[in-house]
């Protein structure tokens, strides 16, 4: 493949804008070339060059592009993600990548039959607050881990105006648009675990969908992991919560790349994903005559610049995606689990 890759975005609304545009701006190796824009004509306020086409259908016969960036409603993500495989085109996929696991084997399927790779943008690895959990168990200071807990808090008691999250059709409600997260970020780590039971509620007035989760994961030797999700905590709770047998670890949600980005920032200025003063997880061990030590662990800079370079050198070097497929469909066998 040419050494720039030539992309096209579905979408312009918050991912759009402010997960996507601005990496492939920023990337060397991307020419952001079209997007779709139905009703506002936005983009090109930001990219005058962009080519701004009315309908999904244009953009898919654009014989220039080959990369298409699927981030539309969480539903179509499957249709529009065959259509353009169909079209010649590799594809980007915002999580929830499909709403049941044999969807996504008939996409992953299709993509191989033609040739096509497929890449699912689950950012949340990238995280600065998640990387120093990788990081702090990656090193074994904690031991063999026994409790490990991931956690995802807000507060919005009103009814979103997203139909696609807030109605039940196919991957709406906060399991699909939070457990995905999380879920990727515990298979990362973890793998498939051996076992799983999962709750959810309903919690918000009106609600039609689910506003709290709740997921056990058991994996061999007693390491038993705990993802949680809910839309009614006034008091956000430690996201990182780890627990080993040489001691515990504890980390805020404290990443500032989406808060960043939303303000306009860009992922070339300097200050970008570094985390604010303070934010620090804390690392407690306990040493073999029973003494108690604590310090600090400041996080790296955030990296969601990374995910784009690996779509990047798998296809033009052939790399693997760090994103597995067989991570994808363990994914989503849990989130349609009854």
């Amino acid at each position: 493949m040419d050494s720039i890759i030539i992309t096209g975005l579905l979408a312009y609304g918050m991912s759009g804008k402010v997960f996507h545009a601005p990496f492939l701006e920023a990337h060397p190796g991307f020419r952001l070339h079209a997007i779709t824009e139905r009703n506002q004509k936005k983009a090109q306020q930001d990219y005058p060059s962009l080519i701004s086409y009315d309908s999904v259908e244009e953009l898919l016969d654009d014989p220039a592009i080959q990369l298409v960036v699927i981030n539309t409603p969480n539903f179509n993500h499957v249709e529009y993600s065959k259509r353009a495989l169909l079209k010649g085109k590799h594809i980007l996929v915002e999580k929830p990548f499909a709403a049941t696991a044999a969807e996504a084997q008939e996409v992953f399927d299709l993509a191989k039959s033609l040739g096509k790779q497929v890449f699912v943008y689950q950012n949340r690895r990238w995280n600065s607050d998640f990387i120093s959990v990788k990081k702090v168990i990656e090193a074994g200071s904690l031991g063999k881990l026994n409790e490990v807990h991931f956690r995802y808090d807000r507060y919005r008691n009103e009814i979103g105006p997203k139909t696609f999250k807030e109605e039940p059709m196919p991957a709406s409600g906060l399991l699909y648009d939070l457990g995905s997260h999380l879920l990727d970020q515990a298979i990362s780590l973890f793998g498939k675990p051996m076992s799983y039971h999962k709750i959810l509620g309903k919690n918000r007035v009106g609600t039609q969908v689910d506003d709290y989760f709740s997921i056990h994961l058991s994996y061999a030797d007693s390491v038993n992991v705990f993802l949680h999700g809910n839309m009614l905590v006034a008091d956000p709770q430690a996201a990182y919560v780890l627990h080993g047998t040489n001691g515990s670890f504890i980390k805020d949600r404290t990443d500032v790349q989406e808060d960043q980005l939303l303000k306009g920032m860009k992922p070339t200025d300097p200050s970008y994903a570094l985390e604010e003063e303070g934010m620090a997880g804390k690392l407690t061990l306990i040493d073999e005559k029973g003494n108690k030590t604590q310090s600090f662990i400041a996080a790296e800079k955030g990296k969601y610049p990374e995910l784009f370079e690996a779509v990047y050198e798998s296809l033009t070097q052939g790399k693997a995606y760090p994103v597995k497929e067989e991570e994808i469909l363990w994914q989503l066998e849990i989130l349609e689990s009854e």
